[in-house]
């Protein structure tokens, strides 16, 4: 019924299994590559055409240390985290509260509310353009980071609720039922009771939408203007010139920009994985 393990499998297959896996390993790392070589090169390398081959001159020092001391490089990157660590909090909490309320109260209303925050996930952002960005602008928000972080907590907490409702869902209800017997208050039990078990869950969230937020586009070149709260996507973005394009400075703030998210994930990445595969197995 489920595949053959590859270890049982013949000898010619396992030898053509580990050879596919690094050809197709090279080819997802060969942007990553260009990236981090573009990012070494020299101005005249570039202009050269030489965009694969060995940098003829080495500037890997000099091109990362004029991203911050030429570009706002450094500010982007202070916007995105004053930007992202907001907005991740408050989409994790509110989801979480939202979480248990819909796992383990039984009111009505109950399956239209959860079925509302599913189908929210399933509108495509783009047609919320306009009324957003109106929105912002009406309520004085457009351009300032208060905007984008309340902006980010309302769009993410619909995933973060189907995300957390259907872990909580899984605890047993002798656990918060014994509590109650016990007088204690709702809020003590979601603390002490619900929090400890749904930790690996948190990690895991946080981790997902900690990623998607820091890694947003779209929605900072639409909410955001000035330099002083423009988040360090759109800001590698600001750095192509009108007629000329420093894209060595480009690459290396990409690289720049893809650390924390990884930095992150290897940090949480133990609780990571436990929170994906929580309650994928019984016993």
């Amino acid at each position: 019924m489920f595949p053959t393990p590859v270890e049982k499998r013949s000898l010619p297959f396992n030898i053509s299994y580990r050879v596919a896996v690094w050809i197709a390993l090279v080819l997802w790392l060969l942007p990553l590559i260009a990236v981090m070589m573009t990012s070494a090169r020299s101005v005249a390398d570039i202009n050269a055409g030489n965009y694969w081959g060995i940098p003829s001159e080495w500037m890997l020092i000099e091109n990362y240390t004029m991203v911050f001391t030429q570009t706002p490089m450094l500010q982007y990157l202070l916007n995105s985290l004053v930007i992202t660590l907001p907005a991740v909090l408050g989409s994790v909490a509110l989801s979480t509260l939202a979480g248990y309320a819909l796992a383990k109260f039984p009111f009505k209303g109950n399956v239209a509310l959860f079925a509302a925050f599913i189908a929210g996930n399933f509108v495509p952002f783009q047609i919320l353009m306009i009324p957003v960005r109106d929105l912002t602008i009406s309520m004085g928000m457009y351009d300032t980071a208060t905007g984008l972080i309340l902006f980010h907590v309302a769009f993410q907490t619909g995933f973060c609720t189907l995300f957390m409702r259907n872990f909580i869902i899984g605890l047993p209800d002798e656990l918060i039922e014994a509590a109650r017997v016990e007088g204690v208050s709702e809020w003590k039990i979601f603390i002490h009771v619900v929090l400890p078990l749904i930790r690996p869950a948190l990690a895991a969230l946080a981790v997902l939408i900690f990623t998607f937020i820091w890694n947003d586009y779209f929605w900072a070149l639409v909410l955001v203007q000035s330099d002083e709260v423009r988040p360090i996507t759109a800001g590698i973005s600001a750095l192509k010139g009108q007629w000329l394009a420093s894209w060595q400075l480009i690459a290396a703030g990409s690289i720049i920009a893809a650390l924390p998210p990884v930095i992150l994930f290897f940090a949480m990445q133990r609780h990571f994985i436990a929170g994906l595969t929580l309650g994928a197995t019984k016993g």
